[in-house]
């Protein structure tokens, strides 16, 4: 049985956990491949529930001794940014955003194939989406892709790229597994902790900053 509920009691800002953390949450501003601030974004920082910020501060930890620090782009997404991405898609003719995240796709499409989901394993708390910044050229490092390009090349196993590309892609998932979060075939960026503590529970309160601080 599904549950949604708006208890937030046991989520936590990641910075708290991580203080080396870079976050550039996307769907807070307008480059995203909608276009506009999404729905339930009131601040630009990254929630998770206690036992994936756990996990995953154990990847930063990891990361920083070899010279990179995590950059997230989306973690906890409540389920009412998820209902503004299936109203965009269904009933919005705006595609201003189709050259530069969805160039091959069709919008119906993003659904079918996977890249949008109906019901987001992110509003169940314990899904990050991420990638690695190299701290000795203060750059993002090459993926092969950029964050929520929805195409083949985006596929974690995609073999049309760089071998240096597919084995930054392999080095996050490696740690990412190590640390007890699963990859999806469809996203690089995208991994959930396996053993997730609300796997039947979706959330919907805001992603804000004031029952936080």
């Amino acid at each position: 049985m599904i549950d949604v509920t708006k208890d937030s009691s046991n989520f936590v800002l990641v910075a708290d956990y991580i203080p080396a953390v870079i976050q550039e949450i996307r769907y807070y501003s307008s480059y995203n491949f909608i276009g506009d601030r999404i729905d339930g974004y009131e601040a630009p920082v990254a929630l998770l529930t206690r036992e994936a910020a756990r996990a995953l501060k154990y990847v930063s930890g990891e990361m920083f001794v070899k010279g990179y620090r995590l950059k997230i782009f989306d973690a906890y997404r409540p389920t009412t940014a998820v209902r503004h991405f299936i109203l965009w898609g269904i009933e919005d003719t705006d595609i201003r955003m189709k050259p530069y995240f969805y160039p091959d796709l069709e919008k119906q499409e993003l659904f079918a194939k996977g890249y949008i989901a109906k019901q987001s394993s992110h509003s169940r708390g314990s899904t990050v989406d991420l990638t690695l910044l190299d701290m000795t050229t203060g750059k993002e490092v090459d993926m092969g892709s950029p964050f929520d390009f929805f195409a083949e090349i985006s596929h974690p196993d995609y073999k049309g790229i760089t071998d240096e590309q597919f084995e930054n892609r392999m080095f996050l998932q490696d740690a990412m597994k190590r640390a007890g979060f699963l990859p999806i075939d469809c996203e690089w960026w995208h991994f959930t902790l396996a053993d997730e503590p609300y796997p039947d529970t979706y959330f919907q309160f805001p992603v804000t900053l004031k029952d936080f601080i």
